[in-house]
């Protein structure tokens, strides 16, 4: 069964481990749903670190739903907005019964990418997500080049 988790009452924030073609797909606003195997409850805004090679915060986004079903379900939705080889999805999702994907509402790019100890004293990215406190998005700066979906 299909669902969709409820994210306007609380605004979290995350600090998400993405790789690089993907990240710099969702900037781009062509990527519009980030696939995950888990993710935390109750995120507004996802702040996303592009792993290495590039290895820095390229910018964030906020989060319009989450919907968790089979990843069949998954593809059959999103499979024109996730920006992901049909093999390399279901390979991501093998042995799982339920996947999520993370529908992007507005994303907002970084002028320049920022070295994650800006964000993290440790510089140490997250294996999946890390939770943020809000106020060190004050740390980095955003470009005036918004991107909102409807």
């Amino acid at each position: 069964m299909d669902s969709t988790r409820d994210i306007k009452t609380d605004r979290r924030v995350v600090l998400l481990s993405v790789h690089p073609q993907y990240a710099n797909a969702i900037m781009d606003g062509r990527k519009r749903v980030e696939f995950r195997k888990k993710f935390p409850e109750g995120v507004g805004l996802v702040v996303v670190y592009a792993t290495k090679p590039v290895g820095k915060v390229v910018g964030w986004f906020t989060v319009q739903e989450i919907v968790e079903a089979p990843p069949a379900s998954l593809w059959r939705q999103f499979s024109e907005t996730g920006c992901i080889e049909r093999g390399d999805f279901f390979d991501y999702f093998k042995g799982r019964e339920v996947g999520l994907g993370v529908t992007v509402r507005e994303v907002e790019r970084l002028e320049a990418p920022v070295a994650l100890k800006r964000l993290l004293p440790s510089g140490v990215p997250p294996q999946s997500f890390q939770y943020l406190a809000k106020s060190l998005l004050q740390k980095i700066q955003p470009t005036r080049n918004r991107l909102q979906f409807t």
